[in-house]
């Protein structure tokens, strides 16, 4: 038993050294030990090329909220206002009843009237009787012809009377009628600077109405006036708004007058019915153009206070090298846009960290 054991340990030698002779002559066996487990494709980080690029000089002025027209809702009769339909801020509608006016004096009158009309009705049917009468005697010869014109003249009296006295009462009911003032224009109430009770004159506004259609109005000093036309895009400031997104306004007019040293231009903004009538927004306006570095703001990084970016080299090394952050000028193309007052050059080739 004993004199075995050798021999099987040489014969399991001499099968493990063949084994790895055909191993290590076969090619493809070789190659796939040599090259080891296959690897995932990394995409390469992203990279930003640096450029100088003009770059509007923008300047933080103030706009206001305001409507191109404000339109009063004035009270077409004198009296008292019997009911106030609208308060500050309240939407309305062209046409919509807004307040009534009430004069007493007015109803007295149309009641007057109405018994006027009830006599004067009288009297021309008392007429007409008469001239029918005046009829019947006047073809048999009882009465003379005058009598005849004079009863005829009685009726057309009575009937122009009666006219009359309809056509007063109708002014009077319009008088009343006109005593609900209504929204000239469709818009937002600015103010209500009455209350129910109060006693109006005519003429006198009940509400003053700021119509549908709002615009930034901007005020930009005096030396700003040649940077501005008609077209041109202002940047509107996202805190002031709360919209949170990059929105433009495009100035749809530029006032030919400059008061105390300012100019006055209007814009047009998506949205600005929600925002409140005199509500001020900060408006980033061109006052030239300037050749700058602008980068994405995902290519810096900051730490310990201090801003860097990551150049690689034309090596292919990478290295972090502090720059000098201005401020942010967001665009179309670049929304994250941020200028680099140094540390960059033209042609440097960042990679984001």
């Amino acid at each position: 038993m004993e004199s075995r054991r050798p021999a099987d340990h040489a014969l399991k030698a001499e099968i493990m050294r063949t084994l790895l002779a055909i191993f290590l002559t076969t090619p493809v066996l070789t190659t796939l030990m040599l090259a080891g487990p296959a690897r995932a494709q990394v995409p390469p980080p992203a990279s930003f090329t640096v450029a100088l690029a003009p770059l509007a000089d923008e300047k933080a002025v103030f706009a206001t909220v305001e409507s191109r027209n404000v339109v009063p809702a004035r009270a077409r009769i004198g009296g008292t206002v019997l009911e106030l339909a609208v308060d500050d801020g309240d939407e309305v509608t062209e046409g919509q009843r807004i307040a009534v006016i009430g004069d007493d004096k007015l109803r007295l009158q149309l009641r007057a009237l109405e018994a006027q009309i009830a006599g004067l009705t009288s009297q021309l049917e008392q007429a007409r009787a008469d001239f029918a009468r005046m009829g019947a005697l006047s073809r048999n010869g009882a009465v003379s012809r005058q009598e005849m014109e004079q009863a005829r003249t009685a009726v057309d009296v009575a009937a122009s009377t009666l006219d009359s006295r309809i056509a007063e009462r109708g002014v009077v009911q319009q008088q009343i009628e006109d005593g609900a003032v209504r929204a000239p224009t469709a818009g937002r109430v600015l103010v209500v600077p009455l209350t129910a009770g109060s006693v109006v004159l005519p003429g006198e506004p009940v509400a003053q109405i700021a119509q549908g259609d709002f615009v930034l109005r901007l005020s930009l000093p005096e030396r700003h006036a040649a940077f501005v036309h008609v077209g041109d895009k202002v940047r509107l400031d996202d805190a002031d708004l709360g919209i949170g997104k990059l929105t433009y306004a495009t100035v749809s007019l530029v006032y030919p007058r400059i008061d105390d040293g300012r100019v006055k231009a209007d814009t047009t903004a998506p949205g600005p019915g929600g925002y409140f009538v005199g509500q001020r927004v900060r408006v980033w306006v061109s006052a030239g153009t300037r050749q700058a570095i602008v980068v994405p703001a995902r290519m810096i990084m900051t730490r310990f206070g201090l801003n860097f970016a990551r150049r690689r080299g034309a090596d292919g090394t990478m290295d972090d090298i502090p720059v000098q952050r201005g401020r942010d000028t967001p665009s179309t193309a670049m929304p994250d846009g941020v200028e680099i007052l140094s540390g960059l050059v033209a042609g440097d080739a960042l990679v984001a960290p």
